[in-house]
């Protein structure tokens, strides 16, 4: 599982490595994690799905395309920190927050299908094939980037997302607001 640096090939351009994560290859995330420079292009994946997200959910409101793209930058930098957190933690993964940003960046890949969210009867079905692949593709990232197998890889994505919802529901009875389910119904 662990591959040293020096044999990872850094060759690829941009596409080729969105493409490679989005088909699996574990040799991606390898080279994602082992470049320094590669944060900057995980940036980069999450800021084209961000877009193609804001444009195939069009309907929002310009306010909602920023506020989504912004949002999406926050989620990748807590989900990166709280993935290194509990990975290190807990299941004595080996990675830092760069490797954790880079492959989990790059992860976001299939995200770009997003785009097509605005076709009729496909919209919702192509949302929950973009989270599975997106889920498949962390759970690989996660393990490539704490050097552990997949099963402490799943415990450490679940852990994760358990924490966000926790936290989600928690902020905002913490300072007297609705919860996110009342705040979504209040809001119409």
């Amino acid at each position: 599982m662990n591959y040293p640096a020096e044999n990872i090939p850094r060759t690829r351009s941009l596409t080729e490595r969105m493409i490679g994560a989005a088909k699996l290859d574990v040799s991606v995330y390898e080279e994602v994690e082992h470049d320094r420079g590669a944060t900057g292009q995980a940036a980069i994946v999450v800021a084209i799905v961000a877009v193609c997200s804001a444009i195939g959910y069009y309907n929002m409101g310009p306010e909602m395309i920023v506020l989504g793209i912004v949002s999406a930058f926050i989620s990748w930098l807590i989900w990166a920190v709280l993935t290194y957190l509990i990975g290190t933690k807990a299941f004595g993964g080996t990675a830092d927050v760069g490797e954790m940003l880079r492959t989990l960046g790059f992860a976001q890949a299939p995200g770009v299908l997003l785009i097509l969210s605005f076709i009729p009867l496909l919209g919702g079905l192509i949302g929950l094939v973009v989270w599975i692949w997106t889920t498949v593709t962390a759970v690989i990232a996660i393990r490539q980037a704490l050097d552990f197998d997949t099963g402490k890889a799943v415990l450490t994505a679940l852990m994760t997302i358990a924490v966000v919802i926790a936290v989600s529901f928690l902020l905002p009875l913490m300072f007297g607001g609705m919860t996110p389910i009342g705040a979504g119904a209040g809001a119409r």
